[in-house]
C-alpha cells in the first residue's frame, strides 16, 4: 500500500513577505511528493465583511456565517484567495489545481450548530477528485466549502462554510495522510503558563483538549490532529511565518508542536 500524501493547511496570515510556504511547496512537488493543501483566509474575509458593514463574529474559534456573510466567504475563499496562491505557485515554478470542497462533490455536510449559521459539519469526503489532481502531477489547493447534503432541508444542495482546519483534518482522515501539519501565525500549542508544548502523544493531546487550557482558534487545529491522527502517524503545528518551516518540519527540525498517534507510540 503507497503512503497517503502529506496534507498541509495554509493560513491566509501566515503568508506575509518573509513567509517561504509556497517555494517549499514546489519543492516538494518537484521531489515528487504528494501534497494536498487547504488554505484557509479568515483575516481577508474579515477585512471585506467590515466593508461591507457586517461585523464579524466566532464562537469557539468558528466564524458566524449568515447568507450575506456566505456571498463573501464563497467569493474571497474561491476566487480571490484561490487564484492567488495558484497564480503564485505557477510563477514559482509549481503545478497547482485551485478547486473547493464543493468541486467533485469532494465534501458533503450538514448544518450542525444553528448558533454558527450557515456552517457546516462534514459527513461525507469523496477522495477521488483529489487523487485524480495528484496522479495528473498537480497540487490540489483546496478552499474550505462544502455542499449541504440532500436531507430535503431548505439548505440541501447549497454551500456551506467550513473551517479550514476542520477541512484539513478530514481530508487527512479520508486519505490515509502520511502527515498533517498546519502552518499558523503563533508558535504551536501552548500550556496553561503560555510555554511551547513541543511534543504531545495522543491521550496527552486529547487531555489537553478537554481541560479548557486550548482556546481560541487553536480549538479547530487541535481538534483536527485529533482527527487525522485516527489514520494518521503524526500532526504537527508549527509557525508558518518563519523560513522554510514547512521543508523544516518534514526534516525533523520543526520548533512548533507534535503530536504523535498512539499508533506509534505502540509501535516503537
Amino acid at each position: 500500500m503507497t503512503a497517503g500524501p502529506i496534507v498541509v493547511k495554509i493560513g491566509g496570515s501566515t503568508l506575509g513577505s518573509h513567509d517561504t510556504t509556497l517555494k517549499d511547496l514546489v519543492t516538494l512537488q518537484q521531489q515528487g511528493q504528494k501534497v494536498v493543501v487547504v488554505h484557509g483566509g479568515g483575516n481577508v474575509i474579515s477585512q471585506w465583511m467590515q466593508r461591507q458593514g457586517i461585523p464579524p463574529r466566532f464562537v469557539d474559534g468558528l466564524r458566524v456565517t449568515d447568507a450575506a456573510s456566505l456571498e463573501i466567504v464563497v467569493a474571497v475563499l474561491t476566487g480571490l484567495i484561490n487564484k492567488e496562491l495558484v497564480s503564485t505557485l505557477h510563477q514559482l515554478g509549481g503545478r497547482a489545481i485551485g478547486i473547493s470542497g464543493i468541486d467533485g462533490g469532494m465534501l458533503e455536510a450538514r448544518i450542525a450548530n444553528p448558533e454558527l449559521g450557515l456552517v457546516g459539519e462534514i459527513n461525507q469526503v469523496n477522495g477521488d477528485p483529489l487523487q485524480a489532481i495528484l496522479e495528473g502531477g498537480f497540487i490540489p489547493m483546496i478552499a474550505p466549502l462544502a455542499r449541504h447534503c440532500d436531507d430535503g432541508s431548505e439548505n440541501a444542495g447549497s454551500a456551506l462554510n467550513i473551517n479550514g482546519d476542520t477541512v484539513a483534518g478530514e481530508l487527512a482522515h479520508a486519505l490515509a495522510a502520511e502527515r498533517l501539519i498546519f502552518l499558523t501565525d503563533v508558535e504551536g500549542i501552548l500550556d496553561g503558563s503560555n510555554r511551547l508544548i513541543s511534543r504531545l502523544d495522543q491521550r496527552r493531546a486529547n487531555i489537553l483538549f478537554q481541560s479548557g487550557v486550548v482556546r481560541g482558534g487553536m480549538i479547530p487545529k487541535l481538534s483536527a490532529c485529533l482527527r487525522a491522527l485516527e489514520r494518521s502517524p503524526v500532526a504537527n503545528i508549527v509557525d508558518g511565518r518563519n523560513p522554510d518551516a514547512l521543508l523544516d518540519c518534514l526534516r525533523g527540525v520543526s520548533t512548533g508542536t507534535t503530536i504523535i498517534g498512539t499508533s506509534i507510540i505502540g509501535g516503537g
